[in-house]
């Protein structure tokens, strides 16, 4: 398969659109950590501190999912620039890194929607008064 300039850029906007929800996820639960803040500040919990502990875990994963997507896009560009110079083995090379920065991103997106579901069962677990070990 011939590597053109319009293959690397099919994956501009994939990895934008992908990039626009990581951030909004990210601003998603900045606003929840500010709330468990104020929360924590008038009665700190130990449902509090599952909420805590699950976000720490989720905001090192969106690090790690824009820092990846952002490697992607970064590699996607590059490669490009690679292909215009007609540099084709490096050209391929950094496609088929973006390809996989790509699907880590993605990977990592499906590991932070586990993260979140099981966040949600700790919060619907304390209004029926149940207790979750984790």
């Amino acid at each position: 398969m011939e590597l053109t300039l319009s293959i690397p850029a099919l994956l501009f906007p994939a990895i934008s659109l992908s990039m626009l929800a990581y951030n909004a996820r990210y601003l998603a639960i900045a606003a929840l950590i500010r709330e468990l803040h104020r929360q924590y500040k008038q009665k700190a919990t130990a449902i509090l501190g599952k909420q805590v502990r699950q976000l720490q875990r989720r905001l090192e994963i969106i690090k790690q999912m824009q820092a990846a997507a952002i490697l992607s896009f970064l590699m996607s560009a590059l490669s490009m620039l690679l292909i215009y110079v007609q540099w084709m083995f490096w050209a391929n090379l950094f496609f088929g890194i973006s390809l996989l920065a790509l699907i880590i991103s993605l990977l990592l997106s499906f590991i932070d929607v586990q993260l979140s579901t099981r966040a949600l069962r700790i919060q619907l677990s304390d209004m029926r008064g149940e207790d979750l070990s984790e």
